[in-house]
């Protein structure tokens, strides 16, 4: 059992935050994914290829090197095609997304449910609010038509500013982890230590990475919180090591450095609740990861769990769209 030990629940409860090393086992959990993205990544290049988007496959290169020079060539980047969620607006019949067995099965890593039971319980259920970021070098990123890089540092903001109002009634955890080793320099994490006690501050849209400033009407990189809202000062970056996960509570304050190496930046973002607590987001579908009240309900198959993104995916491209958030930029704090 990788239960969290007293000293780690007491870190976490007083800063908000917990970098937990050696958690999720490389071998058996983290390299089927790469595998599995890889031939994600070869159905794009011959989708972007067959369209003349891209001039070569660039089946040679790994991974890294090949994503970037996809991404650079096409000048798009191409995230929802790796997604294991649904955009936020715009989703049609056949938007892209990425739900296969290696992808569950690190929702379902065992050694990640035991910490996560620590702090909220064993009656687990797997939120849909998750996310694969593949962040390729700034220096090399496709931008728009501002000269921004288009998937680059994320602003800061607390994950329940993100969702509906309703989670806040949600004692939710996310679960940020990297698929390599994540620096400073690649754009790791950032925190703001204690900032998990108060309120929800405010989240205003439009953000420009360059400057790091809000920006009225550029939604370059979703929501903010202004930084006259918290102490920015006290922000610590975060290094994780290939198989470490970091803890975060739904109101800690962070954000991701820009990518400035030579490399690509990918990781995991998981949120994990109490059954039966709002989701935040409860028009994307979530399944229960543990149970010791009704073990039977637990989802084992990760088709069916493919196959709930896919029904939901055509169920929303027949609706008109849903509020994901609850803010709409006229708070004064957003001025």
């Amino acid at each position: 059992m990788a239960r969290l030990t007293d000293e780690q629940m007491s870190h976490f409860e007083e800063f908000g935050f917990l970098k937990i090393e050696n958690l999720i086992d490389p071998e058996k959990i983290i390299d089927p994914i790469v595998n599995e993205y890889h031939t994600v990544l070869s159905n794009l290049a011959d989708e972007l290829y067959a369209d003349g988007k891209i001039s070569s496959k660039y089946e040679d290169l790994p991974f890294g090197e090949r994503v970037t020079k996809i991404y650079a060539e096409s000048k798009e980047v191409h995230n929802q095609y790796f997604d294991f969620s649904l955009p936020q607006s715009g989703i049609k019949s056949d938007t892209p997304f990425w739900a296969g067995p290696a992808v569950f099965n690190a929702l379902r890593c065992e050694s990640l449910l035991d910490a996560v039971e620590t702090v909220i319980g064993n009656e687990i259920f797997s939120n849909p609010i998750q996310h694969v970021r593949i962040k390729v070098p700034e220096s090399e990123a496709p931008r728009d038509e501002n000269g921004l890089v288009k998937f680059g540092a994320t602003p800061w903001h607390q994950d329940a500013g993100v969702a509906t109002k309703e989670v806040d009634n949600t004692n939710m955890l996310t679960v940020w982890f990297p698929l390599m080793d994540a620096s400073e320099e690649n754009g790791c994490l950032q925190v703001v230590p204690g900032s998990h006690v108060g309120k929800v501050l405010t989240h205003c849209p439009g953000f420009n990475p360059k400057t790091g400033e809000l920006v009225q009407g550029l939604n370059a990189g979703g929501l903010q919180i202004p930084t006259t809202l918290f102490e920015s000062d006290d922000a610590m970056a975060v290094p994780m090591k290939k198989g470490d996960a970091l803890f975060l509570t739904k109101k800690t304050v962070h954000s991701a450095l820009p990518n400035i190496s030579d490399k690509i930046r990918w990781s995991f973002d998981l949120r994990y609740q109490p059954i039966g607590e709002p989701t935040g987001r409860d028009i994307f579908p979530g399944f229960i990861a543990r149970s010791k009240k009704n073990p039977e309900d637990v989802l084992y198959d990760p088709q069916i769990w493919h196959d709930m993104w896919k029904d939901t995916r055509d169920n929303l491209a027949k609706e008109e769209q849903f509020a994901f958030n609850r803010w709409d930029g006229e708070d004064p704090a957003c001025a």
